[in-house]
């Protein structure tokens, strides 16, 4: 079955950095699009970014544009998401998603921006 496995979150002072990664199984990874999602407290889940198969453009959020870089391995079945210039308002669980599967999601993986 498809699954979805988040890691690298934490706790960060603004200005800081962290990269997520999202290992995926069970479906045939690099024929799908991949994207970001982040939920904060008592806010609704919010599109980060999406990376397609190949050869494609990559999409942010305007929150995110500049600061935020989504790649893939299509050797390693895993997305990243390299974060840099964190904000107090970054923080949120962040999902990784794929339409595999009629849309399956992740656990998620908790990014605190705070000093």
């Amino acid at each position: 079955q498809v699954q979805l496995v988040e890691s690298g979150g934490g706790l960060v002072q603004p200005g800081g950095s962290l990269r997520l990664s999202c290992a995926a199984s069970g479906f045939t990874f690099s024929s799908y699009a991949m994207s970001w999602y982040r939920q904060a407290p008592g806010k609704a889940r919010e599109w980060v970014a999406t990376v397609p198969t190949s050869g494609g453009i990559t999409r942010y959020a305007d929150s995110v544009k500049g600061r935020f870089t989504m790649s893939r391995d299509n050797v390693k079945d895993t997305v990243y998401l390299q974060m840099n210039s964190l904000k107090p308002e970054d923080t949120a669980v962040y999902i990784c998603y794929t339409p595999r599967n009629f849309g399956s999601w992740g656990q998620g993986t908790q990014v605190t921006v705070s000093s």
